[in-house]
């Protein structure tokens, strides 16, 4: 418990020190601030002030996250994303996805702790699991909590990452996950699959959704898609020899963020992209080997806000 609200208290203590950074730094007025952090004008208004209360504005922010919150302005400027976090890399630990996780989690709770009926949409992937993980035990019956991409492989295992009933499990929402393998073993199944009236009714939630939280995997050998069984051995080299360098709920994508018209794209049944997205998706991904699948999605508008880390937010910017 003592840990849990230390760690609360950093991430407020992050939130304050972005707060100040754009209203001394950038010149940002307090709506300003309100509209990229998602907040109330008070709560920025309150942020600022506990930035001046615990002497993290001095001449300049005194805080170890200013750099992160400078790549952090300089992705959302690039890419003109409606919401960009860096958080910080820990060069001793390889499982960068755990502090990305707590970052995303304070913006997910804003959703789930609101009193009004609201939709959210998930894909799945270690990452979002981490995040989570993250958030507390609540009662939201009102909330609806909806998966954009089915949780097994097309002859039954299941994966590891799964996140729309463990996250409805913690908080007491409606879950609706989707009823289909992540890759049919056909076309024909497939589209068999997407007329059936449960994706139908799943596919418009997740089109009604406030917002959507999703993974962003590399094109690889042990990969997540491959690792977890959803792809095989055939199927990935397939998938590097088209150029495919990332994916987001199976649907994968080259280094323009195109979309493949061609390998397992065919047979991919999640809930279909949106390309460019207009709505609030937000990519939930970092480290160094997910570099070029995540700066391909943001060429791609297949995200429109991000939640990354350092690394890879120097690397997207650096190669630009």
């Amino acid at each position: 418990m003592k840990e849990l609200v230390s760690e609360r208290r950093d991430r407020k203590l992050d939130l304050a020190a972005h707060a100040a950074w754009l209203y001394y730094i950038a010149g940002n007025t307090q709506e300003e601030i309100a509209a990229k952090l998602n907040l109330s004008r008070q709560a920025a208004q309150r942020l600022v002030a506990l930035a001046v209360s615990e002497k993290l504005i001095k001449f300049r922010l005194d805080h170890p996250l200013s750099e992160c919150i400078e790549l952090a302005e300089a992705l959302r400027d690039r890419f003109n994303l409606s919401l960009c976090e860096v958080v910080p890399t820990d060069a001793g630990s390889s499982e960068t996805f755990s502090g990305i996780g707590v970052c995303a989690a304070t913006h997910l709770e804003t959703y789930l702790v609101a009193k009004t009926p609201t939709t959210l949409a998930f894909s799945s992937g270690r990452t979002l699991r981490a995040m989570v993980e993250q958030i507390p035990s609540m009662e939201q019956p009102q909330h609806k909590i909806v998966s954009m991409i089915g949780n097994m492989s097309h002859y039954g295992r299941a994966g590891r990452n799964e996140v729309v009933m463990h996250l409805s499990d913690r908080v007491g929402c409606q879950a609706y996950p989707l009823p289909t393998p992540v890759v049919a073993t056909s076309i024909e199944e497939r589209e068999l699959l997407q007329t059936q009236r449960s994706f139908l009714a799943v596919k418009a939630l997740v089109e009604q959704a406030k917002v959507t939280f999703v993974g962003i995997s590399h094109i690889a050998w042990n990969a997540p898609l491959h690792e977890e069984g959803f792809i095989d051995d055939a199927e990935v080299a397939e998938l590097i020899e088209l150029g495919a360098v990332g994916e987001i709920a199976g649907w994968t994508y080259d280094r323009q963020g195109n979309l493949l018209q061609t390998g397992i794209n065919d047979r991919v049944a999640s809930v279909p992209l949106e390309q460019p997205a207009d709505r609030l998706i937000i990519g939930v991904a970092g480290s160094s080997n997910k570099v070029e699948a995540i700066r391909a999605a943001l060429s791609g508008k297949l995200i429109t806000g991000l939640i990354t880390d350092e690394v890879a937010a120097q690397a997207i910017l650096a190669k630009i």
